[in-house]
């Protein structure tokens, strides 16, 4: 297993002048949810998410070398245009890898990013958006490091990821991706995601992800925020040693195929994230009544059909349904029949579980 130290380049900084590639990377959705981090971007509890396949960021990145390396130097372009507000993001991102990553002041870059999913739709853009340019990065570490195994490769890249947002450190790999050290996840670490090392049972292959986008405005309250009013919690640690117990119960779950209790901890999950932020203080509500009426009608349908549908929650008041390939047509005419009217201007997005980041040929 790799330590903080391994991810330190200490190689060549010359050999490249200048280069270019293109990475894709999706989005994820957390099973058992993190939240709470300790310094550098470390979980307080370990999480377990679905890798999707459709909500990705693709980021194009071009490099050539400078004189001078005496700072960062990059231009950020998203969707074709010139994006200053993303500046601070990257600069900072920059500035806490650059230990691992010391070339980074030799070459100006070019980072040309867009996503697949509306920008302003509430879907949280960092995750794939780090994860991308992680991805693009580390093709620039092995130009210059050509003898870099896979494993590696793709260990550092996570690594790098988790340091411009936690959570991108689970979007370089699928189909279902640990982070944070677990007694029971063989190779799990604080430091990077690790692929789920157990048998995915069938009833889990392909499953869906519906992302109903009950509201798109900006969040009053940010997940890093969020994540600091962990620290002085009243039920924190009661609440770290869940996601323990939920992790190892998932674990199980995902290797037997019982769909069941899948969903009574995923729900489970959600509902306690957001409890954590009801009981933060400052306390604060992500949710929207329209999120409220969402879940009541799934809970109804699913109690009067027997179909095994649920619903996720992010940070954020946006819903999730998730449920089997096999009941597909089904959840779908529900979602268009019950649930579209409380979503903004009706949109969703269908999505299902992915296998991780791509480069582009």
């Amino acid at each position: 297993m790799f330590l903080e130290k391994d991810f330190v380049y200490n190689g060549t900084l010359d050999g490249v002048e200048n280069g270019n590639s293109e990475w894709s990377a999706p989005s994820n959705i957390a099973l058992v949810k993190y939240w709470g981090k300790k310094e550098h971007q470390i979980p307080a509890n370990p999480s377990v998410s679905f890798t999707l396949n459709n909500c990705k960021t693709i980021t194009k990145l071009s490099f050539s070398k400078k004189e001078s390396a005496a700072d960062f130097s990059f231009d950020l372009l998203f969707e074709g245009k010139e994006k200053e507000s993303f500046r601070p993001k990257i600069q900072k991102f920059f500035e806490r890898i650059e230990t691992y990553c010391p070339y980074l002041k030799n070459y100006h870059f070019v980072i040309d990013t867009l996503n697949t999913f509306p920008h302003s739709s509430g879907i949280a853009s960092s995750a794939s958006g780090m994860a991308a340019l992680a991805m693009n990065i580390m093709d620039l570490e092995k130009a210059l490091n050509p003898q870099m195994d896979q494993a590696y490769f793709y260990s550092k890249a996570s690594f790098l990821a988790r340091l411009g947002s936690g959570s991108a450190c689970r979007s370089i790999k699928g189909n279902v991706v640990v982070w944070g050290t677990h007694k029971e996840i063989e190779g799990s670490s604080d430091l990077f995601g690790v692929e789920f090392p157990g048998q995915i049972h069938e009833n889990f292959k392909n499953y869906q992800d519906t992302i109903l986008l009950v509201d798109k405005g900006e969040k009053q309250v940010s997940s890093t925020i969020g994540h600091d009013l962990m620290h002085n919690h009243p039920y924190a640690e009661k609440r770290f040693e869940q996601a323990h117990v939920n992790l190892s119960q998932i674990k199980n779950i995902l290797e037997t195929g019982d769909v069941e209790n899948f969903i009574k901890i995923v729900e489970s999950e959600a509902l306690t994230l957001h409890a954590m932020m009801l009981t933060s203080m400052p306390y604060y509500i992500l949710m929207k009544p329209n999120t409220l009426e969402i879940i009541n009608r799934i809970w109804k349908y699913r109690s009067e059909t027997g179909t095994p549908v649920c619903f996720t929650l992010d940070a954020g008041a946006n819903v999730h349904v998730l449920y089997p390939e096999s009941v597909k047509e089904k959840v779908l005419a529900f979602i268009q029949q019950e649930l579209v009217g409380y979503c903004q201007n009706s949109q969703y997005i269908c999505d299902e579980i992915g296998k991780g980041s791509e480069k582009s040929n």
